[in-house]
């Protein structure tokens, strides 16, 4: 692990750039040991695949003092600490009509549309971190075989919902944006809402799961949606 400062009041703290699930859980337990301090100067904690970034409400810390003081933190010893994790279901339309990639990367993997359906609905997806858009998800875990460069030229406008793969992830769009990975299907689920407590429902360290629907159903819960009726599976899992 590295410190660095990051900014007049910051502190970025790296693990070996590597997305594994070891070294998020890591990261996960540190953030959650600094916020169980309740440091009243540290104001935001955020994390990303191999790094945590501590803010902190005063200008020109002194770098060394506070890097000591978290050192400290991370190497505490909290036997009663335990990350809650929770495991969604989320539902994708693969249809074509959504799928407008889906010939690409059957074609650059040699791989038929209907497997590649059935391989990244199988696979369970581990949230890393929320970032790029409000609500937008990264997730580790794809399946090799469906990994697919980035677009040369990204798209001017993505359908909100989009479900897609660019390199060796997979992700939502969880608004209208441009964006340059291939899109194989559409959810119909809100993954930023603010109208909710918690606008995103998911948080890094969960799991997520796709299930394929029908264009029906696609439509079915999107009329759901708007009068608050659908509710969204999930499960809690071992953190």
């Amino acid at each position: 692990m590295t410190y660095k400062p990051f900014g007049e009041r910051t502190i970025l703290v790296e693990w070996p750039p590597e997305i594994k699930p070891h070294i998020l859980q890591d990261i996960l337990c540190f953030k959650e040991k600094i916020a169980n301090k309740k440091i009243k100067y540290i104001i935001d904690i955020r994390t990303a695949y191999n790094s945590l970034l501590v803010i902190y409400k005063k200008i020109d810390i002194d770098f060394e003092y506070e890097v000591n003081k978290l050192k400290e933190v991370y190497k505490s010893n909290d036997y009663s600490l335990k990350i809650e994790s929770r495991l969604w279901k989320i539902p994708v339309c693969y249809d074509a009509i959504f799928g407008v990639d889906l010939d690409v990367i059957s074609e650059t993997n040699n791989i038929s549309k209907e497997d590649i359906i059935k391989r990244h609905s199988k696979a369970i997806y581990t949230v890393y971190f929320i970032g790029f858009l409000p609500g937008f998800l990264y997730l580790g875990g794809l399946d090799e075989t469906l990994f697919t460069p980035r677009k040369g030229t990204p798209r001017l406008k993505i359908e909100k919902g989009a479900v897609a793969i660019g390199g060796n992830q997979t992700g939502i769009y969880p608004d209208e944006s441009p964006g340059g990975w291939n899109i194989i299907g559409n959810s119909p689920i809100n993954f930023f809402d603010t109208s909710k407590d918690q606008p995103c429902f998911a948080k890094a360290g969960d799991k997520l799961q796709f299930y394929s629907i029908t264009l029906n159903e696609h439509e079915n819960i999107k009329a759901l949606l708007e009068v608050n009726e659908f509710q969204l599976e999930s499960e809690g899992i071992d953190g």
